[in-house]
């Protein structure tokens, strides 16, 4: 662990303490005030080694700026916090004494009230400063802060506030290699780059969907595969299921494509029809995929579904065929959309991308043949809305 991140460790617990401190004493007890300032005393040192520091809490794991904090596991502030609507929490480089000790007793009310009513809806209890601008942001995920005003619908995406993806790139093309040649997926380095995807996704409120585009079709595999693994978080999301439920979607929708590693290039990136010999070994990617993760993790038992069931249809069409029709799991139908969505949004050698309208349009004819009914209108209407701020982020560095 690093010095800047053995100072966000500091922080957080003397945060975590003072809140339990603060909710033993009534309002305007002293103690109150002297272990918020000694929290905030903290929060400067933190602050001479990273100015602007921001943490993401998901689930159970605390994210520092793009780095998981191990040491802080399960730490159960992360779901208090999260559970009260403050899930992302951002400083700026200057905050005055005042507007960490009013952040502290809002975030209090938020917990108490949400205690009280035995984790009902989570309480809005407004900011104190939330009238304007102020030096402590924070919000729902895959929001906005809660401190922002309302974005004006179709707002540009300005380019610059997009987040580096090319490490995400590069780390995926050395789990490909490391499943080709070892046969196992380096689980850890997988769960790291999903995490680097969710706070690209929640790290600004203008960039809700940050997408890759591929400047050699030899970076289809993995560009196909990091924009899969976004939109099936961003679906989940928006469909109201756990975080717990997105990041293992998210891990899902990243391997759901591994199987490829044992598809030859030449096939995968042909611009012409496939023979039929060359066709049974792309199809065959579903079960060696599924292979490939089970023979890594028994616990990605979700990711080896998905990678097994992505291309089959609801109606029992698609591949691999399977002896006697049953239901595909949930996360199968919401990654088997995005899957789609991303592949026909991409130029690829034999045919140019299709506009976004196109296909939108040819997901809603699938409805009920293709395309789980549920699913596929829910990710036409988070499309819908967000398409027009959809961030786009070009590899160039990747492609040098």
């Amino acid at each position: 662990m690093n010095d800047r991140t053995s100072h966000a460790v500091r922080f957080l617990t003397s945060m975590a303490q003072a809140l339990a401190t603060m909710s033993l004493y009534a309002q305007g007890h002293p103690v109150r005030a002297r272990v918020a300032v000694a929290s905030f005393d903290i929060l400067r040192e933190l602050q001479a080694a990273d100015p602007r520091p921001s943490f993401s809490f998901l689930g159970s794991d605390v994210v520092y700026g793009q780095q998981a904090i191990r040491g802080l596991t399960d730490w159960e502030w992360a779901t208090k916090l999260a559970n009260v609507g403050v899930q992302r929490l951002e400083f700026a480089d200057i905050v005055e004494r005042a507007d960490y000790v009013a952040f502290l007793e809002d975030v209090l009310a938020r917990v108490s009230a949400y205690s009280s009513v035995a984790a009902l809806s989570p309480p809005t209890v407004p900011h104190p400063r939330s009238n304007g601008p102020t030096p402590i942001r924070f919000g729902a995920v895959g929001v906005r802060s809660a401190n922002d005003p309302k974005p004006a619908e179709a707002a540009p995406v300005d380019e610059a506030s997009l987040l580096d993806l090319n490490d995400e790139v590069d780390a995926l093309q050395w789990i490909h290699e490391e499943v080709d040649t070892r046969e196992q997926i380096p689980l850890l380095e997988a769960e790291s780059i999903v995490r680097s995807l969710s706070v690209a996704m929640h790290g600004d409120s203008r960039v809700l969907l940050p997408l890759l585009t591929l400047k050699e079709f030899d970076q289809y595999t993995t560009t196909h595969a990091l924009n899969v693994s976004v939109l099936s978080m961003g679906l989940a999301e928006f469909m109201g299921l756990s975080a717990r439920e997105v990041r293992a979607f998210g891990v899902a929708g990243m391997l759901h494509d591994l199987g490829k590693v044992r598809v030859p290039k030449d096939i995968l990136t042909k611009p012409g029809k496939l023979t039929p010999e060359e066709w049974a070994l792309m199809r065959s990617h579903t079960v060696e995929g599924a292979r490939l993760i089970l023979q890594s993790d028994q616990n990605l038992d979700v990711a080896a579904l998905v990678a097994f069931e992505h291309h089959i249809m609801i109606n029992g069409g698609g591949y691999p065929d399977r002896h006697y029709r049953c239901d595909c799991h949930k996360a199968s139908a919401l990654v088997h959309v995005c899957d789609v969505y991303d592949a026909l949004r991409t130029k690829r050698p034999y045919r140019d991308a299709w506009e976004p309208a196109a296909t939108l349009q040819y997901i809603e004819r699938g409805i009920g043949t293709e395309f789980d009914p549920d699913v596929s209108r829910a990710f036409i209407a988070m499309m819908a809305k967000w398409e027009p701020r959809l961030a786009v982020a070009d590899l160039s560095r990747a492609a040098a």
